[in-house]
């Protein structure tokens, strides 16, 4: 249970991926990380523990192996800190009947947009403001840490076919309520005085923001004896908090541990920070350069190298067991979920699964197996990617979910138990 209220602590903190990578950033801290630069030279010693950040969102930890790097390679675990939601449009706000004011937004990612209606929202994210250097401006992270907005339902006498299956119009129906007009705050803006106040700065500083509305509600512990996790953005803060659990509970070895928590997954990973780039490998490189290796290493170094693609598996829902395929039907609380898709959505083959399977056999791990319906599409994860762009065996795998993509979303306390232990014996 401990591990469930620390994961429940992570996310709750973590109400964007600004927020989760500097969430992830101060427990390596405490735990004797030291952050390194990109803009720096690396001068990297075995037994070392080290972290990278990248755009505020990204995070790269890593403790140098005993071994040779060339012979002995990396063991990376991949993840995202990003999730579905919505983003704040600048100039955001729109003056309704001079009455109501509600906030622009777009979409971001695949949210299931029904259970966002009629729930205490807030506002968490990135503000940029303004610096000594043009080319440089400061970066604060903010959280307005209270329940400023909500997406009213229109009700039912005014929609009647609601419960018949209704289409949402995301430039219409998904906006959230702010306040009512208010001459005396409009002067410099509703968001921006809410933001300039939260940070305690002033309003002309502001230059640009990256905001985005998160449930206010916190997550909690659901059902007859507690076993199921109910919270929002699980998907993906969850395999980045197994992972970095695991990264700090597992033995030194002869290989180079790595956690990877990337951004920007939910729309397509093709960012700076995202793994469609080459952030992952760049840092892989320059790992090798820092401990006196040269590219010849590196590559060596790769070629011995294996990566779990860290994401979250659909379980069979107890309403709709006709969605899961026939055969392959993974259930909350019996252990992480090996995803396989002749597509290449996934990237694990039968060579990548029973690494992971024997790692799971080592640590008493029980293992459950994934594939789509033949006639439902997909989704797809981080792993394909990253073993096109390393060419190295990635294990798409991911702890059992129901709800993906909701506002809130529901696992089990047993799996986050199960999920740290391969984890960590995938490291040891």
């Amino acid at each position: 249970m401990n591990n469930t209220q620390e994961l429940l602590d992570f996310i709750n903190n973590s109400k964007t991926a600004f927020q989760g990578a500097n969430e992830v950033k101060n427990i390596l801290d405490k735990n004797g990380y030291c952050e390194i630069k990109e803009s720096e030279k690396w001068d990297l010693k075995k037994g070392g523990k080290y972290y990278i950040t990248k755009n505020n969102s990204a995070i790269i930890a890593f403790e140098i192996g005993s071994g040779n790097i060339e012979e002995s390679g990396f063991k990376l675990i991949g993840a995202h800190t990003d999730s579905p939601g919505f983003r704040i449009k600048p100039n955001a706000e729109i003056n309704v009947e001079d009455h109501y004011v509600k906030l622009n937004t777009e979409v971001y990612g695949g949210p299931i947009l029904s259970t966002w209606f009629d729930r205490p929202l807030s506002i968490a994210g990135r503000v940029t403001i303004k610096g000594e250097d043009p080319f440089k401006p400061e970066v604060k992270l903010v959280d307005v840490n209270k329940p400023v907005l909500i997406i009213p339902n229109l009700a039912i006498h005014m929609n009647r076919s609601v419960n018949d299956g209704y289409e949402y119009n995301r430039q219409k129906d998904t906006l959230p309520l702010l306040t009512m007009a208010n001459e005396a705050l409009e002067k410099d803006g509703y968001l921006i005085k809410l933001i300039a106040e939260t940070l305690k700065i002033e309003v002309k500083d502001i230059l640009d923001f990256d905001l985005f509305l998160y449930d206010f509600q916190k997550g909690s512990l659901v059902g007859l004896e507690e076993e199921f996790i109910s919270v929002g953005r699980l998907d993906d803060l969850w395999m980045v908090f197994a992972g970095l659990k695991a990264l700090l509970q597992s033995k030194e070895n002869k290989a180079t541990k790595v956690l990877v928590a990337l951004d920007n997954e939910e729309i397509g990973s093709l960012t700076s920070q995202g793994a469609n780039s080459s952030l992952l490998e760049n840092i892989l490189e320059r790992i090798t350069l820092g401990l006196n290796k040269d590219r010849e290493d590196f590559k060596r170094a790769l070629s011995n190298s294996v990566m779990i693609s860290a994401d979250l598996a659909h379980a069979i829902h107890p309403n709709y067991t006709e969605k899961s395929d026939p055969t392959n039907k993974p259930k909350l609380g019996m252990g992480p979920v090996l995803k396989i898709a002749a597509s290449g959505s996934y990237s694990t083959d039968s060579y990548a699964a029973a690494i992971f399977k024997g790692v799971c056999e080592k640590a008493g791990v029980p293992v459950q197996e994934f594939v789509n319906r033949s006639d439902l599409r997909g989704g797809t994860t981080i792993g394909p990617i990253t073993a096109a762009k390393l060419n190295i065996p990635v294990i798409d795998m991911g702890a059992p979910l129901l709800s993906m993509h909701s506002i809130r979303e529901l696992a089990s306390v047993k799996d986050n138990e199960y999920t740290i232990k391969a984890f960590t014996e995938f490291f040891n």
